[in-house]
């Protein structure tokens, strides 16, 4: 059975951070001393939407699984 944890950021919430983290990249905004902890960030953003997306879809599974 999956473990649930604590929800740290909201979906909706990390999707708009990585997309502002994207477009900072992409615009050459980010110096050279910030590179690594943002790619982290964007790293750990990443994988709690990953996670959520995990736990949505066995939570869906278990709510739509009929019976034999």
């Amino acid at each position: 059975m999956a473990k649930k944890t604590k929800i740290t950021i909201e979906y909706a919430e990390a999707i708009k951070e990585l997309e502002q983290i994207l477009e900072r990249l992409r615009s050459g905004e980010v110096p050279i001393n910030e590179l690594a902890p943002t790619v982290k960030r964007a790293k750990e953003l990443v994988e709690e939407c990953r996670r959520q997306l995990t736990l949505t879809h066995e939570e869906l599974a278990k709510i739509t699984e009929v019976p034999f």
